[in-house]
């Protein structure tokens, strides 16, 4: 979890409109029913609203990317989808009900949280870190069994931890650590999960090893949804994105349909020009250097409105 709370922003103006969806895989996975919604919903630090009013449904079976700047609520957003912040306003529903409804124990084993920058107890093995992934699954009158350790297996064979599992958590590279840490969000045995800026302090390999590990989870059938920085990255790894400004969302479906040159600027206040990826063809952000004004909710429903005119 970060140490820093988004940037508070005190107006109670109404949400931008998504873009629409341009890419088959989108639009498929659009078509199943999400899992994980959210309707109207507005978030606070004390009387600083940070997010507002915004409806988020998370594509099932498919990588979500938040994108955005920082301190426009991307992590307050996907604390309050795990359940860890409360609603000021609006509600986030898991499977249509009132996710603070349900029991703690019961929503971890639905939905799995990496926060940001995990600490992992003092020499702490990779075995034992993942096999606390299991303690949802475990009470007086189901202790410990052959199941968890299937399970604890499964998620180290997924993570390509297997020859590390004796190794104490500290002794890892930052990569090696960051698998260990969603192995354990793995062997909780959830359909989704949810990722605050994993490929944070990681070198550019690392970063490509947890981001191609995420996208092999969402192609077995995992819902995943990862708050990033890089632009690149979530346009070449992210089934669907969600660009925030300003505790808004400015724009939301396939990284053509939202990364435009005049949302990205909105959204980061820098003028920036779109050229196709030399590899991928997916959306890749050139800075031109020009300052376009501070993010504002004012800029990004401008940027929104300006965008669906025909």
């Amino acid at each position: 979890m970060t140490g820093e709370h988004e940037d508070a922003v005190t107006t109670d103006a109404a949400p931008v409109r998504d873009a629409g969806l341009g890419s088959a895989s989108a639009q498929g996975a659009e078509e199943g029913a999400a899992r994980l919604t959210a309707r109207e919903l507005s978030l606070a630090y004390g009387d600083a609203r940070v997010v507002h009013s915004v409806d988020v449904e998370i594509p099932p079976g498919a990588v979500t990317a938040v994108v955005g700047p920082n301190g426009c609520g991307k992590s307050t957003l996907l604390r309050a989808l795990a359940r860890l912040h409360p609603a000021q306003t609006g509600r986030v529903l898991l499977d249509g009900r009132d996710i603070h409804s349900r029991p703690t124990r019961e929503v971890a084993r639905e939905l799995g949280l990496l926060p940001q920058s995990p600490i992992a107890p003092g020499g702490i093995t990779v075995r034992d870190l993942v096999g606390r992934g299991r303690i949802p699954h475990l009470t007086a009158l189901r202790p410990w069994g052959p199941e968890d350790s299937r399970a604890v297996q499964a998620a180290l064979e997924a993570t390509g931890l297997t020859g590390l599992a004796e190794r104490p958590v500290d002794s890892l590279s930052g990569g090696q650590r960051q698998r260990a840490w969603i192995a354990l969000a793995l062997a909780q045995e959830t359909e989704l999960l949810l990722l605050d800026e994993p490929t944070t302090f990681l070198d550019i390999a690392h970063q490509y090893e947890v981001l191609d590990l995420l996208h092999h989870l969402s192609r077995g059938g995992r819902t995943v949804v990862v708050v990033l920085h890089d632009l690149g990255q979530a346009a070449r790894y992210a089934d669907h994105l969600i660009l925030m400004s300003a505790g808004l969302i400015l724009a939301r479906g396939a990284a053509s349909d939202v990364l435009t040159a005049q949302r990205v600027s909105a959204a980061f206040g820098l003028e920036v020009t779109v050229v196709p990826d030399p590899v991928t063809g997916t959306p890749l952000i050139v800075p031109l250097g020009t300052p376009a004004g501070r993010p504002s909710i004012a800029r990004a429903r401008a940027a929104g409105r300006s965008e669906r005119k025909p």
